[in-house]
């Protein structure tokens, strides 16, 4: 067990909270490129030099928001596919648990997946919380894969493409073919430009509501992957 936390690193955590808090709030009035630490020091009424001591600028705000972004919808992801008892249905809850929080979490979903912002460069800490979601989502297929129930299919692969999917699956994804792993990215691209396209307004007054255009979108993704179930 964890030693138990003094009050001052439960107060440092609680201000951290209340920073991160404004932080998204702001997020959703101004953007991620308008984030202001002086705007968020005055709306907690802390003065500058306060905050910077909890962030000592911008980007590590921003670095800290993105990575708790990214945990929160890969606890999401990953929970969603333990409650599916076949890959098919696995996919279907994992896409469905990605559109479910991107509708709840819009501005971070953006902050995510959305435009880069200007002049900030996510640093090596946020790779691990971002991969959580295509680990899931390539771990659906290489179940499926070694149980035999993974179909053939897809098109001929240059060999650049051929080498990009063996490395991929040499890191995160042992030993599916390459095929496997192009058919999972290819669909999980469609996944998110689905997702961005309601998110955005996209799809009023033609998939609207969105919801049955999602779903059956997600079976054709299944079938393109190759999941049976």
């Amino acid at each position: 067990m964890s030693a138990p936390r003094t009050a001052r690193e439960r107060a440092r955590a609680e201000i951290t909270r209340e920073i991160t808090d404004a932080a998204r709030r702001q997020l959703a009035d101004s953007g991620a490129a308008a984030l202001s630490l002086r705007a968020i020091a005055r709306e907690l009424g802390m003065v500058s030099s306060a905050l910077y001591r909890y962030f000592p600028s911008r980007d590590e705000l921003l670095t800290a928001l993105i990575i708790e972004a990214y945990n929160a919808v890969g606890e999401a992801v990953e929970n969603a596919v333990a409650t599916g008892d076949t890959p098919r249905a696995q996919w279907r809850a994992a896409a469905a648990a990605v559109r479910h929080w991107a509708i709840g979490h819009p501005h971070e979903y953006a902050l995510l997946y959305g435009s880069p912002v200007p002049g900030y460069q996510a640093p090596q800490d946020t790779i691990g919380p971002a991969s959580r979601v295509p680990v899931a989502a390539l771990g659906i297929v290489v179940n499926a894969w070694r149980a035999g129930t993974l179909a053939d299919g897809g098109g001929e692969m240059s060999a650049e493409l051929t080498a990009q999917c063996s490395e991929i699956a040499a890191q995160i994804a042992p030993g599916l073919p390459p095929e496997g792993v192009a058919r999972t990215v290819v669909a999980w691209t469609q996944l998110y430009g689905a997702v961005g396209f309601e998110l955005t307004g996209q799809l009023v007054g033609s998939m609207d509501p969105a919801g049955p255009f999602f779903d059956y979108a997600v079976e054709l993704m299944a079938d393109l992957i190759g999941l049976s179930g």
